[in-house]
């Protein structure tokens, strides 16, 4: 069930009341509500769905435990417990694999075979991907190779387990828990705590501001260009991957505040995903502000488990090759993805080669060129993430460079008064991120009690008001 339905926000109250009624005491009562909700809000989508939660869940539980006994047995340790972690993880995998990529795969080998006259398929399968199932398949497996390594010890409660893997505020997209951050908090007793849960509020208002009011205003100008392309031209193009630019940032970033600030009202803390990316001054620093959580993760099981950067340089830049080539298969079964990683590993390697990841100059002139050069190569990136062929990005980038012009931009918001509103989500976003990054310690007078309620109060009419509140998806929530 998404958070920007009002189907959600109908049930949430009675959630967030249940729980704090149940008496501290009773701790394990309080989690069974949790693993209910978290499973029928999960239903929600689609029953079936369920049963491949349950499924990984219970195959890297299982495989914690075998990993764990394997590990005190010296025999075990050196003969096959590296076997055994190659077999659970890829049970575990097993279900994003068909359900993520089969089509992908049988469609690709039956186009290579074509190309050379020869005509082999295996059957299609039509089904949908179950929601998720990238984000908690990674928690999981990432869990699993943890007690591998000897980082965690494996859990041994099936309910605190079950919990871990299906908590509903970041099931769906996130971000991506390690045992380490989560499972303490689900052990521990939880009491109510005021400034936290405020907190919380704090983050879910500012996550439905930038979701509803900038993200799908921008969306609607994105969706009009991009999908019907070769009827604009380069400007209205190059406007439209700006603003996708701007859209899946305040999309994601928006459903990770929003799954924080939940969590934070019933006791938990999850981790930030973002850190305002789009002021990076290098590709490298990109990637330390952008989906961190799963940055983290591909960081920690694939960089560092191929050798990371205590290697050769060669085999470093191969090390972050691989790495974003997962990334971008982990987002989607399309070449375009995979266009999309190769992109951002190539251009990392060429930072790490001429030493260009980092500045520690103070010239401000230097580091808005640097944040400039960024954002423009982030977002020639994101063309390839959001067009659904190879064929469709380069067309709509050609267009970019070789048929400049006028157009109207009332075409893409409809009216001027969509234009006007989806300017003002913009300026307050941008207004914020620019205070926050350069200076925080400025403007001291809008964390006044009385200036910050205002602004509260305006943040919430203006979504009201002029946010799109049609219950849109997450962009993410098809990863």
């Amino acid at each position: 069930m998404a958070f920007n339905s009002f189907n959600f926000w109908i049930v949430y109250p009675f959630i967030y009341l249940i729980y704090w009624a149940i008496p501290a005491k009773w701790n394990t009562w309080r989690k069974v509500f949790l693993v209910t909700v978290s499973y029928l809000l999960y239903i929600n989508w689609k029953p079936a769905f369920a049963l491949v939660l349950l499924g990984v869940t219970l195959v890297t539980y299982w495989g914690g435990m075998v990993l764990q006994l394997s590990g005190e047995s010296e025999e075990l340790r050196v003969r096959n417990r590296k076997r055994l972690a190659w077999l659970f993880a890829l049970l575990a995998l097993l279900p994003l694999l068909v359900f993520k990529y089969y089509n992908f795969l049988n469609e690709s080998i039956s186009a290579g075979l074509a190309s050379v006259g020869l005509q082999f398929a295996l059957p299609g399968l039509n089904w949908a991907i179950p929601v998720g199932i990238s984000f908690f398949t990674f928690q999981a497996v990432g869990y699993m190779l943890d007690v591998y390594h000897g980082r965690v010890e494996a859990e041994k409660t099936l309910l605190d387990y079950i919990l871990f893997v299906s908590f509903f505020p970041q099931v769906s997209s996130g971000p991506i828990s390690t045992a380490e951050e989560l499972m303490p908090q689900i052990k521990n007793t939880h009491k109510f705590d005021y400034k936290q849960g405020v907190q919380g509020l704090k983050w879910l208002l500012w996550g439905m501001f930038i979701k509803l009011v900038v993200a799908d205003r921008l969306g609607m100008f994105v969706d009009t260009v991009y999908g019907n392309y070769i009827h604009y031209n380069g400007t209205a193009c190059f406007a439209a991957s700006i603003f996708y630019t701007i859209q899946i940032y305040c999309d994601f970033a928006g459903y990770s505040l929003m799954a924080i600030g939940i969590a934070s009202t019933l006791g938990f803390n999850l981790v930030n995903n973002f850190k305002r990316p789009y002021f990076a001054i290098s590709l490298t620093d990109f990637w330390k502000r952008w989906h961190i959580s799963l940055t983290r993760w591909l960081t920690r099981h694939v960089y560092i488990a191929m050798g990371g950067n205590r290697c050769s340089k060669l085999r470093q830049y191969w090390n972050i090759m691989v790495t974003f080539l997962v990334s971008g298969i982990w987002h989607g079964a399309n070449w375009t993805f995979i266009i999309w990683g190769t992109i951002h590993g190539v251009l990392q390697i060429i930072e790490k080669a001429f030493g260009w990841q980092k500045y520690e100059g103070k010239n401000w002139g230097v580091k808005a060129m640097r944040i400039v050069v960024t954002f423009m190569l982030v977002n020639f990136a994101w063309v390839f993430f959001r067009m659904p062929t190879i064929g469709d990005a380069f067309a709509v980038i050609g267009k970019m460079f070789t048929e400049p012009g006028y157009f109207d931009i009332r075409e893409g918001f409809e009216t001027v008064a969509g234009v006007i509103m989806a300017f003002i989500g913009l300026a307050i976003l941008i207004f914020k991120d620019v205070r926050e990054e350069f200076f925080p310690t400025r403007m001291r007078w809008l964390n006044k009690p009385f200036v910050r309620m205002a602004c509260y109060v305006i943040l919430f009419c203006l979504i009201i008001s002029i946010g799109v509140l049609d219950s849109s998806q997450f962009i993410y929530v098809n990863f």
